[in-house]
């Protein structure tokens, strides 16, 4: 839209060529809809089915599991197919998951584009026509009224009284006011812009004849949609975590492979007979239904997330909230109510709040109607709304009165003058003029003396530091009504009543959840198209701006170098009067000091910035269609606190994916360990079969890990600062803790199989008896590991032993299937297990109640531990406090 700003009306007529009375011809209208194209924005191309599955593919842990079904065929000669084929069918509903939660998320946003759709009333060869608005062109006449939604870029040509909310592309929290008027310089802000209207902004007030200037991309809008095409999305902290198990895993296939392939030739065994013992070693120590579980974790998380009025569109943003350390928030609609609301109304002198509220209701376009509840419904220039608005909860109703003071004139409103003034016949006779506008302009046509003056000036003060929208209310009393209603007849002489001072009011919620940031090690930081002053003003009311804490402008930005940007950052709080650009590099700041960052936004001017940010956060009642298409993640409620619930939501994600794979990869430990002991001291058969781990990776496994993936979100989740997305998973602690579970799994597997072979059984049935009490205790091991699982810190008792339901339904039913395997013939000749008998069943429930014991001893040792060293350290901050 660059330069139409900066020419005359006439310039702009004869650049366009166009008629400034009758618009275009259809027949040139059709030719440059086919120069120009339509007037939409490109979305991308749409990936292939295939394209979509090869991405799907390309996960590492796919990979691993793909290359562990191929030597699990190769290891036996294609014969022992169902682990590959199970496998494989893991693969594919892993991808189906994945990909049916991407479609769902596209049909969604298609369907709001439908609805979003506008027309545009267009003057083509004299005649106003009803076209759709991306048939327009440029050169087309546009004929905007209050409520219409600008369906393009373009120059005012005339208007009346034309105000429009440009919050979508500007952030100015407030309608601005239009009019062809003067020409503008040609670096002026687009937010200043006054002779120009921008496209997906809404008309507030009054009307305008426009001339189109640009469409589709090449608009004000489709420079940032341009942008977005530009934005690649990296991979989520939990993509990255996953990526990391993969390799843990691959190396430990390898190691296991060579160490067992050393082991043989070691003791001299033949070569192809040990690379293929090491590979089915490596094939068994692979938890195949990880990924799975996995996507079907996020998933369960994606359908809480809804309940919390927030939707998804994909599966790993669910998580990355999780590790957000800092949220950088719009200001209007998402902390605040997007509502004028009127919080201070002063008067000159006492007995007058009635008479200012009388001004405010009638001095305006303001239509009041009745919704289907009964509740008022308010049409009109949101200013205005809220006079409306405080006149009616006080007893003024503006219908009611319009009915008895009918208004008989009216100067409406324009940027220059900044006054409005109306005309209202007065119940006991004569006229009264009702004027309101800007208080200095006012004040130059109230008679006033000198000290009534000044504490007018005082009261205005007083409302601009606390950044209120401030009107003056003034009125004059007529005997006879005026021939000319214009501003030089009525606008004089006038008697000041008040101020009414106006903010669009944070909403009640949000300081509590900014609270909560806090407390949980998370910034929250402000930006916003908006004033400063203004700007300040809300972040200190919701303590988002503290003491020491800084504002920086846009204007401010353009003379900041990226670096400096990069190392000052954390020391501002708001960012005023920004453009897309300036919040994409605020973005990326951030992300350089190794913050993960959630962006929230409704604005097209919001959208670069969403797709910049590790996750970007729609508003979904007000945000525009390319917000939404831009973000991971759609606001139902438009709120500032849905994004922290959803945090809390996040990191408890985490933690149960966290405790799932730390469960499944102990299990896999001591699977691998009791085989490789087993082949190292030369056992004269293997303790487990391949068809029984099979059984104990794919199904007893899997229930509890999915029922680990359901866990309620701990005590004090967020009291705690967030992860470091960058730390790995397997840290030190959580390698030690798995290293010396899984080997006690393992341990005592192997001790089940010695008690059965040369302890308890015949010796005609020792072997047999041996395998089967290995098998059970490996499997009842891992099912009470399950539940100390749950939490790594606190006891079983104290987070409630039925306070995870589907953990229990998880053990009920595992016990059963897997008692089903130990004790049913037909089942018995599958798993190849024998009947057990009191003597062995005591020892196998024995040895598998171990790791509870043993784990929930453990853990309070280490909360004694920690209580112990805390009190030190609780006593010098007293001290040093005190």
């Amino acid at each position: 839209m660059s330069g139409w700003h900066s020419q005359s009306v006439r310039e702009v007529l004869d650049g366009l060529g166009t008629d400034g009375q009758k618009g275009l011809t259809r027949q040139e209208a059709a030719q440059r809809l086919e120069r120009y194209g339509p007037n939409t924005l490109e979305q991308g191309k749409r990936r292939s089915m295939a394209l979509r599955l090869l991405d799907q593919l390309r996960d590492p842990m796919i990979l691993v599991l793909l290359g562990a079904a191929g030597l699990s065929l190769l290891v036996s000669g294609g014969e022992d197919w169902l682990d590959a084929a199970i496998i494989l069918l893991i693969v594919v509903v892993n991808a189906a998951i994945s990909i049916s939660q991407e479609d769902g998320a596209q049909r969604a946003l298609e369907a709001l584009r439908r609805m979003s759709a506008p027309k545009a009333k267009v003057i083509r060869e004299g005649t106003v026509v009803l076209v759709p608005a991306e048939e327009l062109v440029p050169g087309d006449l546009v004929v905007l009224e209050a409520g219409d939604l600008v369906p393009a870029d373009g120059r005012i040509l005339e208007s009346t009284a034309l105000r429009c909310d440009e919050s979508a592309m500007t952030g100015e929290s407030v309608p601005v006011s239009k009019g062809a008027g003067e020409v503008l310089g040609e670096d002026t802000p687009l937010a200043d812009r006054s002779n120009m209207v921008v496209g997906a902004t809404v008309v507030t007030a009054g009307h305008a004849l426009c001339a189109v200037t640009a469409t589709g991309m090449d608009s004000e809008v489709g420079r940032i949609a341009g942008m977005l095409l530009l934005q690649e999305r990296g991979e989520t902290p939990l993509q990255k975590k996953m990526a990391e198990v993969s390799g843990t895993l691959s190396f430990v296939c390898l190691c296991v492979c060579g160490v067992m392939f050393g082991v043989g030739l070691l003791f001299h065994k033949p070569v192809f007979e040990m690379f293929m013992t090491a590979v089915s070693l490596a094939v068994a120590a692979i938890p195949e239904g990880l990924p799975a579980i996995v996507t079907i974790v996020l998933a369960m998380g994606v359908q809480r997330m809804v309940n919390r009025h927030a939707i998804v569109k994909r599966l790993p943003a669910v998580e990355t909230l999780g590790c957000a350390g800092v949220i950088c928030s719009d200001k209007t609609g998402t902390l605040t109510q997007n509502r004028m609301k009127v919080v201070d109304l002063w008067t000159l002198r006492p007995g007058q709040r009635k008479l200012a509220l009388e001004i405010g209701a009638l001095c305006s376009d303001v239509h009041v109607e009745r919704g289907s509840r009964g509740e008022a419904v308010y049409t009109g220039d949101p200013t205005e709304i809220a006079l409306v608005e405080l006149a009616l909860v006080e007893g003024v109703n503006k219908n009611v009165w319009e009915e008895t003071r009918p208004r008989r004139g009216e100067v409406p409103f324009d940027s220059e003058r900044k006054l409005m003034s109306t005309v209202h016949a007065r119940p006991e006779g004569g006229f009264r003029v009702l004027v309101k506008g800007a208080p200095d302009v006012l004040l130059r046509r109230c008679r006033i003396g000198g000290e009534e003056k000044q504490r007018i000036l005082s009261a205005n003060e007083g409302m601009a530091r606390r950044a209120l929208r401030v009107l003056g209310l003034a009125y004059r009393d007529l005997e006879l009504m005026p021939r000319e209603c214009s501003s030089a007849v009525l606008e004089q002489g006038l008697t000041f009543v008040g101020l009414a001072g106006m903010m669009d009011p944070p909403r009640a919620e949000v300081k509590e959840a900014v609270g909560r940031c806090y407390r949980a090690g998370i910034r929250p930081v402000m930006i916003t198209g908006d004033h400063k002053l203004t700007a300040v003003a809300v972040a200190k009311e919701l303590d988002i701006f503290q003491p020491g804490d800084l504002a920086l402008t846009g204007e401010d930005l353009d003379f900041m170098p990226q670096e400096m940007l990069e190392s000052d950052v954390e020391q501002f709080s708001v960012f005023a009067r920004v453009s897309p650009e300036h919040k994409m590099r605020i973005v990326k700041a951030w992300q350089k000091r190794g913050k993960v960052v959630a962006m929230t936004g409704d604005g097209v001017n919001d959208a670069p910035a969403l797709k910049a940010a590790d996750i970007g956060c729609a508003m979904g009642v007000t945000g525009t269609d390319v917000a939404k298409g831009a973000a991971d993640m759609i606001l139902t409620d438009d709120n500032f606190a849905t994004i922290v619930a959803a945090v809390e939501e996040g990191r408890g994600i985490y933690a149960n994916i966290k405790k799932a794979i730390y469960y499944l990869l102990s299990c896999n430990i001591g699977e691998i360990l009791t085989i490789f002991l087993a082949t190292l001291f030369q056992f004269r058969q293997m303790p487990l079969l391949p068809v029984q781990l099979l059984w104990l990776n794919l199904v007893t496994d899997a229930l509890p890990a999915l029922a680990l993936g359901v866990e309620p979100v701990e005590e004090g989740m967020m009291d705690r600062k967030p992860r470091d997305a960058h730390a790995s998973l397997f840290d030190r602690a959580f390698s030690f803790r798995l290293a010396w579970q899984g080997a006690m799994v393992g341990l005592l597997t192997l001790t089940a199989y010695f008690l059965g072979e040369y302890v308890l059984s015949d010796p005609l049935t020792a072997s047999a008896t041996a395998n089967t009490m290995a098998f059970a205790t490996l499997t009842f091991c891992q099912l009470f590991h399950a539940f100390d699982v749950r939490s790594e810190t606190e006891s079983l008792f104290h987070i409630g032993l039925f306070s995870n339901p589907s953990m229990n339904k998880a053990f009920l039913v595992g016990a059963l299937m897997q008692l089903a395997v130990l004790c049913m013939p037909p089942l018995q000749m599958i798993f190849k297990t024998v009947p057990l008998g009191v003597t062995e069943w005591s020892a196998v429930l024995a040895l598998a109640l171990t790791p509870l014991v043993v784990c929930e001893l453990t853990k309070a040792l280490r909360r004694r531990k920690r209580g112990e060293g805390k009190k030190p350290k609780e006593e010098k901050v007293l001290v040093r406090k005190g």
